[in-house]
């Protein structure tokens, strides 16, 4: 894809799309769509220089209208959240369906040469993830089929629909597994944060209101790895530019308890924090790592930002966000010069 094709990005008033658009950007690419359903005012990051629609990708008239002419189709259209948001919200996680299966439609139809789909680690066997001791998951643990209830179930299919339009249709896809994405202008409030951004948020709320505690879900030992958000829009890159056929793990290797993370975010706000566990909340799987070895086999490449880095980073900007909050602002200010939520 060349630095003048019409590129979409469904998704792109998210988290990671909203990222991938900033970096599309800056590497050139002149004719950009950015999609998603939220309103202009509840993008994350939104530009003046590309074209931004607001539209329902669950609705397959609106997918046609968004692949209308692009050559490249990056989805990362979904109702997704942390453990939270997905635990409770299956049908609607399971929806999304609808989302990749009419986006397929449309970029077939449509003429694109490139597509890539934004799928999960909750699409893993679950009985491979009952140990604390951070089990290293390789693509072909998604097999025999018992993925994350609601949320996983919905990836593995969509996973499956991309790979027989491609075999059947001809159509370019390639899949990619994200874990647990992280980074500056994420969520960090209001029920779809991750691991992350919640525990970040909970360590300044508790060094700014003087009350030294933080609530954390499940007993703390339950192990993750977390991937920054510029190794994840640098890997989305490299596997849509890539001849990998098959889902691909993208995540950092660097597994830590929960435990272990909250010690990162209290060393860098310099403050220790009484800590209480509810263990009736939602906590996912017990231990869940990203083995990298068929990413390094065919890219050379892996994500590599360290954890205390990225974490430093966006605990920063959270830091920015809250106290903004706090002063009744209306947050940090977009490239673009608009402000955002």
């Amino acid at each position: 894809m060349g630095i003048n094709d019409k590129i979409l990005v469904a998704g792109a008033g998210g988290f990671i799309g909203g990222a991938l658009v900033a970096v599309l950007r800056k590497q050139g690419y002149r004719d950009l769509r950015a999609v998603d359903v939220k309103p202009f005012e509840d993008w994350y990051q939104r530009f003046d220089d590309v074209e931004n629609l607001s539209l329902d990708l669950n609705l397959k008239e609106n997918c046609e209208t968004a692949a209308d002419g692009a050559v490249g189709i990056y989805n990362l259209a979904a109702n997704m959240g942390g453990m939270g948001f997905i635990e409770h919200n299956k049908a609607l996680c399971m929806l999304s369906v609808l989302i990749n299966t009419h986006m397929l439609q449309a970029a077939l139809r449509n003429g694109t040469k490139r597509f890539f789909y934004a799928s999960s680690a909750c699409v893993y066997n679950g009985d491979k993830q009952k140990t604390f001791e951070a089990p290293s998951l390789k693509e072909e643990d998604a097999y025999p089929a018992l993925a994350e209830d609601g949320y996983g179930w919905e990836k593995l299919f969509s996973e499956r629909m991309c790979r027989h339009f491609m075999e059947d249709f001809g159509l370019t896809t390639r899949v990619a597994r994200f874990h647990n994405v992280y980074g500056p202008w994420g969520t960090w409030f209001g029920g779809r944060e991750k691991a992350p951004a919640a525990i970040c948020r909970k360590v300044i709320e508790a060094k700014v209101s003087g009350k030294h505690e933080i609530e954390i879900w499940g007993s703390g030992v339950q192990t993750r790895s977390f991937m920054f958000i510029d190794d994840c829009t640098d890997g989305i890159q490299r596997i849509m530019d890539s001849e990998i056929l098959e889902p691909i793990n993208l995540g950092s290797s660097e597994a830590v308890t929960i435990n272990q993370l909250v010690d990162i975010a209290e060393d860098i706000a310099g403050i220790k924090l009484t800590r209480n566990y509810d263990l009736s909340a939602p906590k996912g799987v017990n231990g869940r790592n990203s083995d990298n070895t068929l990413i390094q086999k065919y890219l050379g490449w892996e994500p590599n930002t360290s954890l205390r880095a990225g974490l430093e980073k966006t605990y920063r900007w959270i830091y920015d966000q809250y106290m903004a909050r706090e002063r009744g602002e209306a947050g940090v200010i977009r490239e673009s010069g608009m402000a955002a939520r």
